[in-house]
């Protein structure tokens, strides 16, 4: 009996569901939402289903109801769905002050980490330009004959430093294949693509031409 691969990415998963169930559950855009004890109907649904289990099917609903697009879809008159799209009664007033509570703390998480992450950037980059200066002052007068011997050209322009990019640091709900970001390696963070997410393990492509695998704690946004 040919045996049938199960799919272990969270992602693969959420790309399965998108198009199984393209009327409940929303691959881009704004989300509908979703019926509750829709994850039963779920598993009865794929039961006969070897590719994904039970416990990899709670992993990709939880990361999809956690997104800020699907909290955001949680608001006054918007009928929840269940599998076939079909409407299943409005939401409840404490579902959605539950789901904007839920968006209001992580998107306050997310500023939190990024004013962390640029003033960090900023005491580094003001520590970087003190050693310049100290040397400046520690040898002038060499400076000045160096100019005469060299027929007293205009000394090079100091380098100003770029400016410091706010980042922030991401969640897993947040990241996907084919995504731009930047990976805390040392001081600096590096720019790269993101090339496969597996559960936690986030496998990067960065611009350098090296490929790491980091967890989302490492990435900024």
């Amino acid at each position: 009996m040919e045996s049938t691969e199960k799919l272990t990415d969270t992602n693969a998963i959420l790309a399965y569901l998108y198009e199984t169930f393209p009327l409940c559950f929303i691959a881009e855009g704004e989300t509908k939402p979703l019926k509750i004890g829709l994850f039963q109907d779920l598993a009865e649904r794929l039961a006969d289903d070897s590719k994904v289990s039970k416990t990899q099917l709670r992993i990709a609903i939880r990361r999809y109801t956690n997104s800020w697009r699907y909290l955001k879809s949680l608001k006054e008159g918007v009928q929840r769905v269940d599998l076939d799209g079909n409407p299943c009664g409005e939401l409840e007033a404490e579902h959605i002050e539950h789901a904007q509570q839920a968006l209001k703390e992580s998107q306050d998480k997310a500023r939190a980490r990024r004013q962390e992450t640029a003033k960090a950037a900023g005491k580094g980059a003001r520590e970087g330009e003190q050693k310049p200066r100290d040397n400046a002052k520690r040898k002038p007068r060499a400076k000045a004959e160096f100019a005469k011997k060299a027929g007293a050209k205009k000394p090079a322009a100091k380098k100003v430093e770029a400016p410091a990019v706010n980042l922030v640091q991401a969640e897993l709900s947040q990241l996907s294949p084919g995504q731009k970001i930047n990976v805390k390696l040392g001081a600096t963070p590096v720019p790269g693509v993101i090339s496969d997410i597996n559960k936690e393990d986030i496998q990067v492509q960065l611009n350098t031409g090296l490929t790491v695998k980091v967890k989302a704690e490492h990435i900024l946004l």
